[in-house]
């Protein structure tokens, strides 16, 4: 079939770097499309990379067999059209399929709901469009080779087409779109770019419309998914948030409860932490958090360092009840500092370095009374912030009389849980630990220090306290607190299997949430299920319009 612009290699080698290109930026996508309600710790990327990979073989064994059995130009570009529309309506229907998908699996699995989850919904959303896009290089290879003697140059040519375009497409999404304009128009951008592509191939061959015609259904199609889907909200179910967006690392959302400024960056797994307009105490980890400072004793000033600054709840917290204090924070999404600054009232004086915690440590020199670790969120918590060598690091920028405190916000009463090891990898390097269960929620604070006075100095200050705030935050921690006797389960930079050992968790968690609604379901069936979420959702929306 005589296409005159496939005699122009350089449209073939373009469809290829393009190809190559929504590949990629597909697959960053697709992290950010999941994170909010799977994570993005490893376990997920590790699913999304494997079933692109298998959409992309099967796309490969398709392409060359159609290429060989019915090498028809049309037939790619109206497959290229196809798996544009597809991706174009991603932004419009993925997160409602993936909240489907959940609410089916949840029901019918105890264990790695995660993995289970993850999988079905990247099947079901990012398999086929891909597959479709994999079918490209084995085609235009029988379209571009012209003879045996110039076969390897034109197939390296496409090759190196391809791999330009998947260099370009992963740092396009991740350092411009994404943190710009959001992942659901990212999705659409690289959607029109293949949908022009496959525009300019059908209108420079001259094709009638009764051949063509998926091209205008297609962009009327596109217009659709463009108009519906330009919005880059993930919690759909909330219409109350002060702010929505993305940063280069997280999707970030902001919203106001009454006396309460929250911040989420993952829609089903809670809040990443909470800021309270008033003086007084939060009722959450940050009390207990604060227990740190008098464990100390005395020091002028009282330099202490935030791993994980966030939107900086526990430096207002301690500057709000302590005088002469150093505190400085260190956050890697500088977006986060940002709304810290924003919305959470982020005191001035508290500089936040934009940096990894332990990248961090390794660059500075300084030593503090206090280092609040505060980096461990859901299941993405970072192995290199959860090894002994960091907890080392850690101790060699503690002053002699110091005290680490970590907030561990999985809590679980099952042996070998990912508190224990956490716990005894601190015991490695640290001869005093205690720890107090935080009321009312999942988190556990832990103590760390070579002091062996911390538990004395802390019920020394507390008999000497005048503020009843205080008095009320450090006998909550007192009362709460156990002594810790590390066992040998002990991370390492080499093996810190920190994803796994929190899917456990995550895995009880969920199972403890949806037992009654997993009884409702037994009992009363699928109608009895649908009229309570109808009532809790309607419950739900009367309090916020309140």
């Amino acid at each position: 079939m005589d296409r005159p612009i496939l005699r122009n290699k350089l449209y073939l080698y373009l469809t290829e770097f393009f190809a190559g290109m929504s590949v990629m930026a597909v697959e960053l996508g697709a992290s950010r499309l999941l994170a909010p309600y799977f994570s993005s710790s490893q376990i997920v990327w590790t699913i999304i990379i494997g079933t692109i990979m298998i959409a992309m073989a099967l796309g490969n064994l398709y392409g060359g067999r159609m290429a060989d059995k019915d090498p028809n130009p049309d037939k790619l570009y109206k497959r290229i059209i196809i798996a544009a529309i597809w991706i174009a309506a991603i932004p419009v229907v993925g997160k409602y399929v993936i909240l489907a998908i959940s609410a089916l699996i949840i029901f019918t699995v105890n264990t790695n709901f995660l993995v289970i989850a993850g999988f079905a919904a990247c099947m079901i959303i990012f398999v086929f469009p891909l597959f479709l896009l994999g079918t490209v290089t084995p085609s235009l290879v029988k379209f571009s080779v012209d003879s045996l003697d110039d076969s390897g140059s034109v197939v390296g040519k496409l090759n190196a087409s391809n791999t330009i375009g998947s260099i370009i497409g992963t740092f396009v999404p991740t350092f411009i779109s994404i943190p710009a304009v959001g992942t659901a128009i990212t999705f659409l951008i690289f959607a029109g770019i293949l949908l022009a592509l496959c525009i300019v191939y059908f209108v420079s061959s001259k094709i009638n419309f009764s051949q063509a015609k998926r091209v205008p259904a297609s962009i009327v199609i596109f217009l659709v998914c463009c108009l519906l889907g330009h919005s880059n909200s993930f919690a759909f179910w909330q219409t109350n948030l002060t702010y929505e967006g993305e940063s280069i690392y997280n999707y970030l959302q902001v919203h106001e409860e009454g006396n309460q400024v929250i911040l989420s960056t993952n829609v089903l797994f809670g809040v990443q932490s909470v800021y309270q307009k008033d003086k007084g105490p939060t009722g959450l980890y940050y009390d207990y958090a604060m227990a740190s400072l008098p464990m100390v004793g005395t020091s002028e000033p009282m330099k202490i360092l935030i791993l994980g600054n966030g939107s900086g709840t526990f430096a207002t917290q301690c500057e709000r009840y302590y005088d002469n204090l150093d505190i400085t924070g260190v956050e890697i999404d500088e977006k986060i500092t940002q709304l810290a600054r924003d919305y959470f009232e982020l005191p001035e004086d508290v500089p936040v370095i934009t940096y990894d915690g332990r990248a961090y440590l390794n660059a500075s020199k300084d030593k503090y009374d206090v280092i609040m670790v505060d980096a461990y969120q859901d299941i993405t918590i970072p192995f290199q912030m959860s090894s002994k060598e960091f907890f080392q690091l850690v101790a060699d920028h503690l002053d002699e009389d110091g005290v680490m405190v970590v907030n561990l916000n999985m809590r679980s009463n099952s042996p070998g849980n990912i508190n224990d090891y956490l716990a005894d990898t601190i015991g490695a390097v640290f001869p005093n630990i205690y720890t107090a269960e935080v009321l009312g929620c999942t988190n556990r604070i832990l103590y760390a220090s070579f002091n062996p006075q911390t538990e004395e100095n802390l019920a020394n200050a507390i008999d000497k306290e005048t503020d009843a705030d205080l008095y009320y935050m450090m006998s909550l921690a007192q009362v709460g607190m156990q002594k810790y006797n590390p066992g040998n389960l002990i991370m390492t930079d080499d093996k810190a299997p920190v994803e796994l050992l929190g899917m456990k968790v995550i895995d009880e968690l969920i199972s403890d949430e949806v037992a009654y609604y997993k009884k409702i379901f037994n009992e009363e069936g699928i109608e009895g299920l649908t009229s309570l979420i109808l009532r809790e959702v309607t419950n739900y929306k009367k309090s916020i319009d309140k």
